[in-house]
């Protein structure tokens, strides 16, 4: 019986049937790149909100305490949105006619909440709690990165499962002193991973329970 086929079918078969191996590895380590970046995860998207409050203006340039507007980060899961009236503790005194602040004093005069946009909104089946992170030395900007000098406030981080899970895998990269949780302008020092693993001690923090699912899925 005469070949069908000629010998280069086999070539190519063998070819074709790599190839396609390759194509898949590399359709699915693009699609795990598109699932990192910024496009998906949102991060370092700059969100307008109502009113364009600047952090860099606020807590870079004029100082102010983060505590001074999420008043419940030390002792609650939800650090807080600040009330109209802390906005108005100020600008009752400056800035009264500006164009920029009068959904502030509308909100003043009726009651009726700003509707600001969330910037850091974690999905329902995950639970987070600001406090617990505060007392064990967490900083805040180690999940909120340099706030103080954003003026639109951007997600800096992807808040992706990997990205928390490399925190709690090895915390002692991550810790500082309690006392300086709030500074914005902290850097790790060189020993920082002999200082964390004392920290970490010192603080009580319990490393193999913090990859038990129930910490952040309940």
């Amino acid at each position: 019986m005469a070949q069908i086929f000629h010998r280069s079918t086999n070539t190519l078969s063998r070819v074709s049937i790599f190839g396609a191996v390759f194509a898949i590895a590399a359709l699915a380590y693009g699609l795990a790149l598109a699932n990192r970046s910024a496009w998906m995860t949102q991060s370092r998207v700059a969100r307008d909100q109502p009113v364009p409050f600047s952090h860099k203006h606020h807590v870079g340039e004029l100082g102010i305490d983060c505590r001074y507007c999420h008043t419940s980060v030390e002792t609650s899961a939800f650090a807080g949105i600040p009330a109209t009236q802390t906005c108005m503790n100020c600008h009752k005194q400056i800035w009264l006619d500006s164009p920029t602040l009068e959904p502030v004093r509308a909100s003043f005069r009726t009651g009726e909440s700003i509707e600001w946009v969330r910037v850091h909104d974690l999905p329902d089946y995950v639970y987070f709690n600001h406090s617990i992170h505060v007392s064990k030395g967490i900083g805040c900007s180690s999940c909120h990165g340099r706030v103080d000098t954003m003026n639109l406030t951007w997600q800096e981080a992807s808040l992706q499962m990997e990205w928390c899970l490399s925190c709690h895998r090895h915390p002692e990269d991550h810790i500082r002193p309690r006392d300086q949780v709030f500074n914005m302008q902290w850097q790790p020092p060189s020993q920082q991973r002999e200082m964390g693993l004392q920290l970490v001690k010192d603080y009580d923090i319990r490393v193999e329970q913090l990859t038990n699912c129930s910490i952040c899925h309940r």
